[in-house]
């Protein structure tokens, strides 16, 4: 890929958060050159709009995973709300600030120090009770350089018989969840990169990600039937939902950090990725989560999404790479 490329133009021209990405993922810039592009993310686009958005306690809308002054009617009219901390700070995660920048290590200190999940009320960095938001605790906790260990181990031991998760496991459920799967992997992957993981953590890691493999990352396993028509449709942001692209990239990431080959259980997914790709040589947007949000980052629905053509891109360059390194 080239910068030349009509579709690589038209990703560097959008915002730092993206443009970084390209420039590490796809265009094989140096470090210092992607580096001083992900800075920016601190000042000037999204990230900086997004951390405009905070509280002076450091949350944002008051509450840790539901804007304070919830009334469940709008969950059940409007969609659930993105807007508190939990999904704002994994927003800056994907966006890629800094974690040593001044405003990450500002506002993650002062999350630690006021914010109390509303399910039980403990603080903010000890988790809460359902394993998808510990998932997505754990991969912003170990991104931004807080000691998420307890709950990692937690999450290890709460693996069901097929050896994945599911939020639903204390209400009596014995299968796990794709989406539920997917969000602590995340978790347990960022933690082992900041850490190098434990032999517990790692072990847990493989067990959810075959899970997934032995389902084809759609598939259930007794049928062979999609398990959701919607996880081939692609979705952004994710938010806790899941689709066959958010897996694919997490398995990129994962072969990646621990320099192995691509499974070949995933080209089912990787198939249907290339089928879905435009003329013009972009990914559209399939749907995004309803619900209340700081502001969109995305063109609409049935449009070319740059995070996902983004996504789709730096994934099948991985399986091309690696199919002719085989």
């Amino acid at each position: 890929m080239t910068q030349s490329d009509p579709v690589i133009e038209w990703l560097l021209d959008s915002d730092p958060s993206i443009r970084w990405q390209v420039m590490r993922d796809l265009l094989d810039a140096p470090d210092r050159k992607w580096m001083a592009e992900r800075a920016r993310v601190e000042t000037e686009g999204w990230g900086a709009r997004l951390l405009a958005c905070r509280d002076e306690d450091g949350q944002w809308a008051g509450g840790a995973f539901l804007p304070a002054g919830f009334d469940p009617r709008e969950w059940h009219e409007h969609g659930q709300p993105w807007m508190a901390t939990t999904f704002s700070l994994s927003q800056l995660r994907e966006f890629g600030l800094d974690p040593a920048c001044a405003q990450a290590r500002h506002t993650v200190a002062l999350i630690g120090a006021n914010a109390r999940w509303e399910e039980g009320g403990q603080p903010y960095w000890e988790g809460e009770v359902e394993e998808c938001i510990n998932g997505r605790t754990v991969a912003d906790g170990a991104y931004f350089g807080i000691d998420i260990s307890p709950i990692v181990d937690r999450l290890a031991g709460e693996r069901l018989a097929d050896g994945g998760w599911n939020c639903e496991r204390t209400r009596g459920s014995v299968r796990s969840s794709f989406a539920t799967t997917i969000n602590v992997l995340e978790g347990l992957l960022e933690f082992e990169k900041s850490t190098g993981g434990t032999p517990r953590s790692r072990e847990a890691r493989g067990t959810g990600e075959e899970f997934l493999l032995e389902r084809s990352l759609f598939r259930r396993l007794r049928t062979s039937e999609p398990a959701d028509k919607n996880f081939l449709q692609f979705l952004h942001p994710n938010r806790w939902r899941y689709d066959i692209l958010r897996a694919l990239d997490y398995f990129r990431a994962s072969a990646i950090l621990t320099d192995t080959a691509p499974d070949p259980r995933l080209s089912e997914a990787i198939n249907h990725l290339r089928t879905r790709r435009l003329e013009d040589g972009r990914w559209p947007l399939d749907r995004s989560p309803p619900g209340r949000v700081w502001f969109e980052f995305d063109d609409g629905q049935g449009r070319p999404s740059r995070w996902v053509t983004l996504r789709a891109l730096r994934v099948l360059r991985w399986w091309g790479t690696q199919a002719s390194i085989a």
